[in-house]
């Protein structure tokens, strides 16, 4: 493997294929982004269902995280390509890697955005209801706008393991990125070293950025958090 990475006719090789790999590079984005709206959708609903005073949308909710977190994603994507066509549902390769990777990331997101509902007060909920708001329009106008705020690097970090999910299209053929550098390295000069490294440094170059993103925000929220006590005992103390 050191040996192909070290060789650099094999590197010459590969990136002369550099049109297959961008068109396999915007593959791999566009599942991303259309999972990522899915798994959003998906997230939210569940996640306000999760957070209901009613029993029966709590359990379905719960029913829903569960199974999709407690199953491998592979699994669930050879179920829904190789199974379902039996009962007369065929997808294609790429739609069939958007859905089960934005409905497995949606049962992690759901989980996020119930955990930010609850670390609402519960005041807010109590004054919204004195003032004749419905549930909903107290998720909606109230409790979710100041969610995002908290929810948003866990979500980020949800995005970046979506991104490194959707190589699981390689497995049925879905033409994304690490389909074409695998395929390349199999039918080519058996360059795996080079293909899996470029590819790699592909997901890094998208994921890389979110992370560091993320971390950084979710730092600065902990420093505002700190602060805010502070304040509030100085302002105290002048009084």
């Amino acid at each position: 493997m050191i040996e192909q990475i070290l060789t650099p006719w094999r590197w010459e090789s590969i990136l002369s294929q550099w049109p297959v790999l961008l068109k396999a590079f915007l593959v791999t984005l566009e599942a991303a982004v259309l999972a990522l709206l899915l798994a959003l959708v998906l997230g939210i609903i569940f996640g306000l269902m999760s957070s209901s005073h009613h029993r029966l949308p709590r359990a379905i909710a719960r029913v829903y995280v569960e199974f999709f977190q407690n199953t491998p994603l592979m699994i669930q994507l050879f179920f829904v390509f190789f199974a379902l066509p039996y009962a007369g549902v065929s997808l294609n390769s790429f739609t069939c890697g958007v859905l089960c990777v934005g409905i497995y990331t949606g049962a992690y997101i759901s989980e996020v955005v119930r955990a930010g509902i609850g670390s609402i007060s519960r005041g807010q909920f109590e004054a919204a209801y004195s003032q004749g708001f419905t549930y909903l329009q107290t998720m909606m106008l109230i409790v979710l706008p100041q969610t995002v705020k908290i929810i948003l690097p866990p979500l980020v970090n949800q995005c970046v393991n979506l991104i490194k999910n959707t190589s699981v299209l390689a497995m049925i053929a879905g033409g994304d990125l690490m389909y074409v550098a695998n395929n390349w390295a199999t039918n080519g000069n058996a360059s795996y070293g080079p293909a899996y490294l470029l590819a790699g440094a592909l997901y890094f170059c998208i994921c890389f950025p979110l992370s560091t993103w993320a971390r950084r925000h979710e730092e600065k929220l902990k420093q505002q958090d700190v602060q805010k006590p502070e304040e509030a005992s100085g302002k105290e103390a002048i009084a």
